[in-house]
């Protein structure tokens, strides 16, 4: 038997020369949320069940197989968390955010939930949520997607992603077409596979999400939630597709899109791909007005969306037509040495310079190797600049970037190298 410990399936590492690219694109979320005034939450990884049992829904896939749900030492019944936007709502009531004010709210971090694992989802996956609480107008859904239009654009992925929205209504909106469509099923049941048949009883709305190519068209056919909707909701829905047409972001209204939770109410949207097959969703949200009341008496208009990161990596990896830099860590500067024992005046020399140029990345060759072996891993590390400490003590600057090398003294070395300070 073995010895070696492997990763738990479905949980993978984000490995070293992985992170840089991980980095790059949480910059780009810090500088989105930021330029739309939205400020951080950081929100526990572990929360009570009941919490998701009465927000997601005790007949929603994730309650009922995917989460992660066990008793801790005291006997209560917590889980990892399988989305965010229940614990962020827990917070806001539980801390009072809302008094008086409204508040825009963003996180980020990993989620949990027991499903096969496959390519672009995994069982524990990272993701960057943005909610707004105490807004009930059109104004603020249209502004999530205009957020997420902003993304894809500074992503380069405008092309490659679309945006496809619907609206699901009030709860009495949606009783009314979940009985037209409970009867629609009912006539239809030898179509429908065993899935579906399950949820007929107790989640028939996500029948309609379903991929069975038998079963197509039969929804094509099946009532629309659209067509069940009064007045308000038509209206809230209509300025929503028109201020996304004001601002110039195409979209496709697609009847059959009811997302995958309980709590969602009036608009919902997703960005979707042809670039990774089965798993085209990249982005995901809209309004849920109702959930706030299942914890509190009081209303609580909220609107929000998630990105699941390792997919939206996948993606940019995927379509990128060239190698981005900032994917990837470089230092600026490699100090190498002929000498093995002169490794406390390289330590030294790469802190005065860390010390004098802000924004110099200074990595120490420690390996002991021969000096060619030290200048070919610094190639390869992609530098800008070798320094070499020669036998003598004396220092040579190798600069890549120039294609020259000379013998410097300290002073001449730290100015040669502030051009290459980030």
């Amino acid at each position: 038997m073995s010895n070696r410990f492997k990763a738990i399936r479905g949980m993978a590492d984000v490995l070293p020369e992985q992170t840089p690219m991980w980095q790059w694109l949480e910059g780009h979320f810090r500088r989105l949320t930021f330029r739309y005034g939205y400020q951080e939450m950081r929100l526990p990884l572990l929360e009570p069940v009941a919490l998701f049992q009465r927000a997601v829904g005790e007949a929603t896939d994730i309650v009922a197989k995917e989460m992660y749900d066990f008793r801790d030492k005291s006997g209560e019944h917590i889980t990892l968390r399988p989305e965010g936007t229940s614990g962020c709502l827990r917070a806001v009531l539980e801390n009072n955010l809302c008094y008086n004010t409204t508040q825009r709210l963003w996180y980020q971090g990993p989620m949990f939930r027991y499903e096969r694992p496959q390519k672009g989802r995994l069982r524990q996956f990272t993701q960057f949520g943005v909610e707004a609480f105490g807004m009930a107008g059109p104004d603020v859904d249209a502004e999530m997607i205009f957020m997420i239009s902003d993304l894809f654009k500074q992503l380069g992925l405008s092309d490659h992603v679309r945006l496809e929205i619907n609206s699901l209504g009030t709860p009495d909106e949606r009783r009314d077409h979940r009985e037209a469509l409970v009867a629609w099923f009912t006539a239809h049941r030898d179509v429908l596979d065993e899935d579906s048949l399950k949820r007929l009883e107790n989640n028939p709305l996500r029948i309609l999400d379903s991929k069975n190519p038998e079963m197509q068209p039969m929804l094509e056919q099946a009532p629309r939630l659209i067509d069940h909707l009064q007045p308000a909701s038509r209206d809230h829905f209509a300025t929503v597709c028109a201020l996304l047409d004001r601002a110039g972001i195409p979209w496709t209204l697609n009847a059959r899109l009811v997302r995958g939770l309980d709590y969602y109410t009036r608009t919902v949207f997703e960005w979707v791909t042809d670039a990774l097959g089965a798993q085209g969703t990249v982005c995901g949200g809209g309004r849920y007005d109702g959930l706030a009341e299942l914890f509190n008496p009081k209303p609580l208009p909220a609107c929000g969306f998630a990105i699941g990161i390792e997919r939206l990596l996948l993606l940019i990896q995927t379509v990128s037509t060239q190698d981005n830099p900032l994917w990837h860590f470089h230092p600026d500067v490699v100090i190498t040495r002929e000498r093995e024992d002169e490794g406390l005046q390289a330590q030294l020399l790469a802190e005065l310079l860390r010390q004098r140029i802000a924004g110099l990345s200074v990595l120490v060759d420690c390996s002991g190797g021969k000096l060619k072996r030290q200048h070919q891993t610094a190639r390869q590390h992609q530098c800008k600049a070798i320094v070499t400490i020669n036998n003598d003590g004396a220092l040579r600057l190798w600069d890549l970037v120039a294609s020259q090398q000379q013998q410097v003294s300290e002073q001449d070395l730290i100015g040669w190298l502030q051009r290459y300070a980030r």
